[in-house]
């Protein structure tokens, strides 16, 4: 059997967060599949996965919901089953409610509607990046995502601002650091679009003019120019493939923080107290690699 991870998103007014959440785990644990999701007032964010029929069951449920019928859904191939026929690619379900569902530390800030975001930059979908960058030739892309996963991948020439936490990049633009860029065009930039969503709004409260989103996230302009385009490394992910790449001789540009070897994932601090991940090549990832501030356990 084939086994299969989705990932998406909805901006969405939901009335009652926590009947979204009940209806979520039981729909995902009644299909066998594993993963993460969160719900708020403001809608939905999850990445789960399991055998190729029960994700697509899955799908079918999500979108019958009305609020959900025009979900993106990103596709990619899960690692396999366990003798279960679930997947190996989430240790467990879990399926909560929040505040937010992409944490920047600023639900108050946040307006959606039944369109999504309101107040977000304008959506641009991965083949009109060229177009974009010829109408503005001083667009700068605008990396959405913790630092350490523009180490193993991101866009040629990209801003990449010092951030351990999505709480980061509030402190940043509210400290002021990015105010050189407040009449510049910019391109956001994350994973699979969300953050961006989020990010660029926030970003136009606080009076930048020139705010764009990349639509579907590094994954659909993966998917559309694999290793051809404007994207260089791997792509970070959250289950345990660690990372994916669009395309055979992905070029790897992280550099192994256990040896300095040229490597494209990312591990765990193996402290197990610590939530850093630290870029790792294939021949540390089965040895104990302690990020600065538990390099003093004992190996």
């Amino acid at each position: 059997m084939m086994s299969r991870v989705l990932l998406f998103y909805c901006f969405t007014p939901l009335a009652d967060p926590d009947a979204i959440r009940l209806w979520q785990k039981e729909l995902c644990e009644r299909l066998g599949l594993r993963g993460r999701i969160l719900v708020s007032k403001h809608g939905i964010n999850a990445t789960v996965g399991g055998e190729l029929k029960a994700c697509k069951q899955y799908v079918k449920n999500l979108k019958s919901y009305e609020p959900f019928r025009n979900v993106d859904m990103k596709w990619s191939e899960g690692t396999g089953l366990d003798e279960h026929d679930m997947s190996r690619d989430f240790p467990r379900l879990s399926v909560k409610a929040r505040p937010e569902i992409v944490s920047f530390g600023a639900p108050e800030e946040l307006e959606v509607d039944e369109s999504g975001v309101v107040g977000g930059g304008i959506h641009v979908r991965p083949h009109e990046v060229e177009g974009l960058i010829a109408e503005h030739p001083d667009l700068v892309f605008f990396d959405g995502r913790n630092r350490v996963e523009a180490e193993i991948g991101r866009f040629d020439g990209a801003i990449v601002p010092e951030t351990e936490t999505t709480h980061d990049f509030l402190k940043l633009l509210d400290a002021g650091v990015y105010d050189h860029l407040k009449d510049t065009p910019i391109l956001t930039y994350c994973t699979g679009g969300i953050r961006c969503e989020v990010l660029s709004a926030l970003m136009i409260k606080r009076g930048f003019t020139q705010v764009y989103q990349l639509s579907g996230g590094i994954v659909r302009y993966g998917e559309e120019f694999g290793n051809e385009g404007r994207w260089k490394g791997s792509l970070t992910v959250f289950d345990d493939r660690e990372a994916m790449t669009f395309g055979p001789d992905t070029e790897i540009i992280g550099v192994c923080y256990g040896c300095g070897s040229p490597a494209g994932a990312l591990h765990n601090c193996e402290d197990d107290s610590c939530v850093r991940r630290l870029v790792t090549c294939e021949d540390c990832w089965d040895r104990p690699v302690f990020c600065s501030d538990h390099a003093t356990v004992s190996v």
